[in-house]
C-alpha cells in the first residue's frame, strides 16, 4: 500500500496547475457523494470474489448470476 501511495504522490507532484485544479475538484466531489445503502458485508463479498478471480482467472465469477438483485440494492 505504501508503494502505491508513493507512486500516487509522485504523479500528483508532476501535475500541471490545470490538472491539479481539476484533480482537487474531483476529490472535493468525492467527499460529497451520497453513500449507497449496500451493506459493507455485500461490498466485501464482491470485492473478495473479484480479488479471488483476479488471482485465479480460470474461475467463474458466480455473483453475476445475482447482478439484478445487486442493481436493485444499488439503485
Amino acid at each position: 500500500m505504501n508503494t502505491s501511495i508513493e507512486i500516487l504522490k509522485k504523479k500528483i507532484e508532476n501535475f500541471t496547475p490545470e490538472i491539479a485544479e481539476a484533480f482537487i475538484k474531483i476529490i472535493d466531489n468525492l467527499d460529497n457523494t451520497v453513500r449507497s445503502n449496500v451493506s459493507q458485508f455485500q461490498l466485501d463479498e464482491v470485492s473478495s470474489r473479484i480479488e479471488f478471480h483476479t488471482e485465479n482467472p480460470a474461475t467463474k465469477l458466480d455473483f453475476f448470476e445475482n447482478i439484478s438483485e445487486l442493481e436493485k440494492i444499488c439503485a
